[in-house]
């Protein structure tokens, strides 16, 4: 990755030269220009790969090569471009190229069930079909869920694939999510098309199989229909990389380097809608889909600086490239490093989704260009599923690998949402948290022997040293935490055995340890005090019934206090 200086004095120079030739360059009006249009796509050049830092910020970049900058921008982004005077060439909107032969909207023998062939377009209406049709044919391991609606009222869709579709089991959750960029249409059939395969091969393929039984499997065919369908719910053709706003949902996330509003932008529908599902999910991994390039984007795009898994990432994605140069012609998947890059180092943007899910819901998403051509005719819809299957198939399996376990309660067994990080390595939000409702953490990571730390509030903090690792296998590591002030005792406190029978289902007796007034309590683990009253002992002579049936099952200190000493034991309530 290169790291770019830019420094003040050249921006300067490069801002009077820009604003000296603007008016050249300048068009006398854009209102033909963007007459019938929300969005254009142009091409221009640069002097030096640091402008793109400004750059990103006014217009959406699309692809860098060398010097040659292709970008698409609304018609405020588009005139704050032309004051620096750059020569630029309208080129023709990729979401307007093909004829409705050539998109074979609508298909044939199209439905949510084994066999069908995806090579076309659907309608708007056939894919909300399709997607009910799913849920509707497969009711014990497909979920639909409906998560929100675009400003032109279409419907935000995923479907949940488990065969615990209705609850969580302590299972790695995963996110395929395509088209945030609307005129990008290959990952969307291609999406379609995984769910039906995923479906129809449940129970007969036994690797298919299996991925129900151990992943909760989520997929958003369309993140942005209002781009999609532009033109009309009836053909993809018109279809834009904006939103019906103009807004470019995938600069519209929160960035962790550039604020809440990168963009300038208020959060749109959409924005909000993914925002909201992924809080309510944690996707240990997760993926979107793109077009205009071939090859796999890992964080950082927002930082000059490297993701503390970037080994991790760039196994991750070379395997995911590696599979499809297999079963693919030569010289697919092959821009950049052979088909994987650092985003950073290709072209910076904030505000994109992938450094959102990465950094604030301490995931792991790759940004995954799949088809140079952005929408490509529906007869190669077909080859492009056959160079990508495999690779969607390994890339949800590694979610399942690394480190994974479950944080406990020491005494009670009840799941802890612990903070697992690993020493001397996590940094930007790479950590993990164990599910507050299962204990469950996923801890993907490269190869070699690490050490965590499991913190939570209320519980001393444990680390445990030398974790093996190896690629493609499970380290289970199941963690116990012990409350703080649990059994910890200061000098004037005695611990006395005189409670029975212990453990009890309700009732025990406590033989006095002297002859005193005593004051008695009773705490769960958290400190949370729920019995308390006076007594007199008579030094081992006097027994006293507590009866603690009121309380629910689980691990309880009990306290009794005199003017001199502290005696305390721990009773176990069955």
């Amino acid at each position: 990755m290169k790291i770019r200086t830019f420094t003040f004095v050249s921006l300067l120079f490069l801002l009077q030269f820009f604003s000296l030739n603007a008016q050249q360059n300048k068009p006398a009006s854009t209102d033909d220009i963007f007459l019938n249009n929300k969005e254009v796509y142009f091409h221009f050049q640069i002097f030096d790969r640091n402008e793109i830092a400004l750059l990103t910020k006014i217009i959406s970049i699309d692809n860098v090569k060398g010097n040659d900058v292709y970008a698409y921008a609304n018609r405020k982004e588009f005139n704050h471009f032309l004051e620096f005077g750059y020569a630029y060439t309208l080129l023709p909107h990729p979401g307007s190229l093909l004829n409705a032969s050539e998109l074979n909207m609508g298909g044939k023998n199209a439905g949510p069930q084994s066999g069908t062939v995806w090579n076309f377009f659907p309608t708007y209406p056939q894919y909300v079909s399709y997607m009910q049709g799913f849920a509707a044919a497969y009711p014990s391991i497909c979920r639909l869920d409906t998560f929100g609606t675009t400003t032109d009222g279409r419907l935000l869709l995923a479907v949940k694939l488990s065969d615990s579709v209705n609850v969580n089991r302590g299972k790695p959750e995963f996110l395929y999510t395509s088209t945030i960029h609307g005129d990008e249409t290959t990952g969307y059939i291609l999406m379609l098309h995984l769910i039906d395969s995923l479906l129809s091969s449940y129970g007969s393929v036994p690797r298919i199989t299996s991925l129900f039984h151990n992943f909760q499997i989520y997929i958003n065919p369309l993140a942005n229909p209002d781009g999609t369908y532009a033109g009309g719910n009836n053909t993809v053709n018109g279809a834009t990389r904006y939103n019906a706003n103009g807004v470019d949902l995938n600069r519209n996330f929160p960035d962790p380097a550039a604020g809440p509003h990168p963009d300038g932008n208020a959060w749109q529908p959409e924005t909000m809608a993914f925002m909201h599902y992924d809080t309510i999910h944690h996707f240990v991994m997760s993926a979107n889909f793109h077009g205009g390039s071939e090859v796999l984007n890992y964080p950082w795009d927002t930082w000059s600086r490297f993701h503390a898994d970037d080994t991790w990432f760039q196994f991750v994605c070379r395997e995911y490239a590696d599979t499809a140069h297999m079963h693919s012609p030569a010289g697919y998947l092959t821009d950049m490093n052979d088909g994987i890059t650092n985003g950073y180092a290709w072209y910076t943007i904030t505000g994109g989704r992938q450094d959102y899910t990465t950094y604030f819901h301490y995931g792991r998403e790759v940004t995954m260009e799949i088809s140079t051509i952005k929408t490509l005719p529906a007869n190669q819809l077909l080859s492009y599923w056959d160079y990508n299957k495999r690779s969607f198939l390994n890339y949800i399996e590694e979610s399942g690998y690394g480190i994974n376990g479950q944080v406990t309660d020491t005494s009670t067994g009840v799941p802890l949402k612990a903070k697992v990080m690993i020493m001397g390595h996590d940094e930007d939000n790479s950590f993990e948290y164990s599910n507050v409702s299962s204990g469950w953490y996923y801890r993907p990571i490269a190869s070699g022997n690490w050490a965590l730390t499991y913190s939570c509030q209320g519980y001393n903090t444990k680390t445990v040293h030398q974790i093996p690792v190896t690629n493609h296998h499970t380290t289970l590591m199941n963690v116990k935490l012990v409350p703080i002030g649990f059994g910890v005792q200061d000098e004037s406190t005695i611990k006395f055995s005189f409670v029975y029978p212990n453990p009890t289902n309700g009732y025990v007796h406590l033989l006095l340890p002297e002859q005193n007034n005593f004051v008695y309590s009773v705490y769960n683990m958290m400190g949370q005090l729920f019995l308390t009253g006076s007594l007199t002992g008579a030094g081992g002579k006097v027994v006293f019934p507590l009866d603690l049936t009121s309380l629910k099952k689980g691990l309880y200190l009990v306290k009794l206090v005199n003017g001199m000493h502290v005696y305390e034991n721990k009773v176990v309530l069955q």
